[in-house]
């Protein structure tokens, strides 16, 4: 079965974007509205691989613009479920962030939503490639677009909350695969197909009682409603670099929750991809922690985010060896353990 028959079996009465029939897709956006009377389609192509989402570049007589469709799974995996209510809620964070002046010129404009199809059309930011090449040995981050990162997600933090979705089903499916998958022994991950000896990196993790309980616990608080809008999936996939400078994109993630998920993420990266200590203490500086913050949290949110790149699903292009990634792994149990990332080596 193909794509587009899975996805009407389940969804029948649903447009399929596919970029495959450009006749298709002009009916449909002329018959929603979304072309004006003498606007044509002249081609479409794909601005990059999606993780989440089916992504094009539509390209007409008059401009371009990006359409994104939520499809009932995960489109890097089609094999893994995910909600299609994904699309609304991306929809939801970027018309709540563009009203606030401070983070509106951050994100692509959202030009509409369709619920009842799982659309929606943003802005195109022109040609623009993510920020995943800092994963590749010897690349330094721009420290004004990490000033810029790290003040985005300050004030996201920072900003009053509305109402939100509670994003039930997409936090879900983090959970499983943050916070449980990559922890069972049997899984079924072949990790040395990945890299060799990857999966005997794997061992004395599964086999840690105690650390997997620990590791329970935050998936527990993970799910908890939080104090602050946060994005959920904050790392370098998730930021454009642009002629404008960077960009932050793809939050279908967000909901209300803990925002030390959000700077633990970052840093997880931010480590992973070797950046040094003194990036991390950059950050910390620039993000202005409020009196609340719970930096045990952050640094085992942390360590959590790093263990399940290594050992999980979602793997990176990590220009790491094996030795490098045990270095990482024992040092990400540790502030699971201890809670005591920032106060290692950022204090």
């Amino acid at each position: 079965m193909s794509l587009k028959e899975a996805f009407h079996a389940l969804h029948p009465a649903v447009f399929f974007l596919d970029g495959q029939d450009l006749n298709s897709l002009y009916s449909f956006l002329k018959g929603q509205g979304r072309l004006s009377s003498d606007e044509m389609i002249s081609s479409v192509e794909k601005p990059g691989e999606g993780n989440m989402n089916f992504v094009l570049r539509i390209i007409t007589n008059q401009r371009t613009f990006i359409l994104k469709q939520a499809r009932p799974w995960v489109e890097k995996y089609p094999q893994i479920s995910a909600s299609v209510e994904r699309s609304e809620v991306e929809a939801q964070y970027l018309r709540d962030t563009q009203k606030v002046e401070e983070l509106a010129g951050f994100s692509p404009r959202l030009l509409w939503s369709d619920t009842s199809n799982f659309l929606l059309a943003e802005e195109d930011l022109g040609l623009s490639a993510d920020y995943t090449y800092l994963y590749r040995k010897g690349e330094q981050m721009n420290p004004d677009d990490l000033i810029r990162a790290t003040y985005y997600l300050k004030t996201v933090h920072q900003n009053p909350l509305g109402r939100f979705p509670e994003n039930r089903a997409m936090r879900k499916l983090n959970h499983e695969h943050i916070f449980h998958f990559p922890f069972q022994k049997d899984n079924g991950l072949d990790l040395n197909s990945i890299q060799r000896g990857l999966a005997e990196v794997a061992v004395p993790f599964h086999e840690d009682d105690f650390l997997k309980k620990k590791i329970s616990r935050l998936g527990e608080i993970y799910l908890l409603q939080g104090r602050s809008l946060i994005h959920g999936d904050f790392y370098p996939g998730s930021w454009l670099k642009t002629d404008h400078g960077i960009k932050i994109i793809d939050p279908e993630f967000a909901f209300q929750g803990p925002p030390e998920f959000d700077l633990g993420v970052m840093f997880a990266h931010m480590l992973m991809a070797q950046q040094g200590i003194d990036i991390l203490q950059n950050i910390w500086s620039k993000y202005d922690a409020p009196a609340n913050f719970d930096q045990g949290l952050l640094s085992a949110f942390a360590g959590v985010e790093i263990m399940r790149r290594i050992i999980g699903i979602a793997q990176l292009s990590l220009s790491l060896s094996i030795a490098e990634k045990i270095n990482l792994m024992s040092n990400a149990s540790e502030w699971i353990r201890k809670e005591n990332l920032v106060t290692k080596l950022l204090i």
